[in-house]
């Protein structure tokens, strides 16, 4: 038996392989099949299972890809009502893999249709647990992603009181040599408090995970509910892409078409420029959207482009165009994208550039724009005349921003601050915008 952790960093995203007996069996794997198929060719085997653990909010499964083109049976709770051919398992339901089995235990909490799976080895004894958006490394899953999404809808407040019961009554139980292979890790709006590591053991998160040390019910709900962090934009279309099944990978992210900078564009259509915000504040297109390729490209471009919205992506050469359609398609966004546009050598628009200095012995004649996390805004206010507007809500509350002062905005290290000076620049046309950039790191040192 051999067990195979893909993770994704930027999407915190942990999906496995489990091989025995030339059998492999899936569980939660993302858009793009090639490694599990890699995964399948270097050891000679093939891929006869896909186990969800539910409709994922934050990443396209390609569950039904394995099983259109490769055979795979695709397992899942009944309760996800999914239209697509499949197996349902049941609360201790099992299914034979090779020289091992797989067992599904029914853990609500974070989804109403929530299946977690137990990996029994060759001898029968529990070797790991499959916990999905469950039971995280320091933490345990949001209770706030389906009241308006899926199948089933349930308010957070009864999801939080199901998790109660799911730790202390079904993870409390295992025996703590167990290894726990969670759907997510640090970084992921899954949860709020994920360690970085991404995977742990049962004993471990008995002693260390907050969830198993309150004992008291209203509690621990209490705890749960409060903090979490925002939802964006696209995670409730995801969950109904999944609970459909999305289509194949490689032909879905071929045929977007390539538009030419002097053709027209449609109006009213989002623009999202992915170069980097130095290319960008030397010359951009009216309006555009500075979203740079990073590590969160995908969650901040399904939190600011709304999934019922077509948009242009704007990149800096044919490279950047491959990356970003596919790392548009592992959302779910490709079928969104107009068409794309490689950047030319010249734009007239400009962005306005700050002078530190000034800024920095009068911050007062600015308004100043925090773009940063509500948590994160008052844990460490870097100036004490901010306004704290979160990222995934500024296009909503612009009107909030008094427009007497030019505006600074920043956030904590200038990926952030730049999708928000480009969001205000190309709406308040008559007020300067500036992007305080990486240069807020100096003043968060004093």
């Amino acid at each position: 038996m051999k067990v195979k952790q893909f993770y994704d960093e930027a999407l915190a995203h942990g999906s496995y392989a489990i091989l025995s007996g030339g059998e492999i069996a899936l569980i939660d794997p993302g858009r793009d099949p090639q490694p599990y198929l890699e995964f399948a060719q270097e050891h000679s085997a093939k891929i006869v299972a896909v186990f969800e653990t539910h409709p994922h909010a934050d990443f396209i499964s390609s569950h039904l890809e394995f099983y259109e083109k490769h055979g795979a049976k695709i397992y899942i709770n009944p309760k996800v009502g999914v239209s697509y051919p499949h197996h349902a398992l049941n609360d201790r339901e099992e299914v034979k893999l090779g020289h091992v089995f797989i067992r599904a235990l029914y853990t609500p909490g974070h989804a109403p249709d929530h299946n977690t799976y137990m990996l029994f080895d060759e001898e029968g004894n529990p070797h790991s647990v499959y916990s999905g958006d469950t039971l995280f490394v320091g933490d345990v899953g949001r209770p706030d992603l389906r009241e308006g999404a899926g199948l089933i809808h349930t308010r957070r407040e009864e999801l939080a009181h199901q998790m109660y019961h799911t730790i202390h009554e079904v993870f409390e139980k295992m025996d703590d040599q167990v290894i726990v292979y969670p759907a997510h890790g640090a970084g992921s709006l899954c949860g709020k408090n994920m360690r970085p590591e991404t995977y742990s053991t049962i004993g471990h998160e008995k002693q260390h995970n907050w969830a198993f040390q309150i004992t008291d019910e209203n509690k621990f709900v209490e705890i749960l509910l409060n903090d979490q962090p925002f939802i964006p934009k696209y995670f409730p279309f995801d969950v109904e892409v999944n609970r459909n099944g999305a289509p194949p990978f490689e032909e879905s992210i071929k045929g977007i078409p390539q538009q030419n900078m002097n053709e027209l564009l449609e109006a009213g259509l989002p623009i999202v420029d992915a170069r980097s915000r130095i290319l960008f504040k030397k010359g951009h297109m009216k309006g555009a959207i500075n979203i740079q390729e990073g590590e969160k490209f995908e969650t901040w471009l399904g939190t600011i482009i709304s999934p019922n919205k077509q948009f242009y992506l704007l990149v800096e050469n044919e490279g950047q165009k491959e990356r970003l359609i596919r790392r548009a398609a592992k959302i779910g966004y490709e079928t969104h994208i107009k068409a794309i546009i490689i950047a030319p050598q010249y734009f007239q628009e400009r962005s306005q550039i700050l002078d530190v200095e000034h800024f920095s012995l009068h911050p007062e004649t600015y308004t100043i724009i925090d773009v940063r996390a509500p948590f994160e805004a008052k844990e460490k206010k870097s100036f004490k005349q901010a306004i704290n507007i979160p990222l995934a809500e500024l296009r909503e509350r612009v009107s909030e921003i008094p427009l007497d002062k030019s505006i600074v905005v920043h956030c904590m290290g200038g990926y952030r601050s730049a999708i928000g000076a480009s969001i205000l620049e190309g709406i308040l046309l008559e007020t300067k915008v500036y992007d305080l950039g990486d240069e807020v790191l100096n003043f968060m040192r004093h």
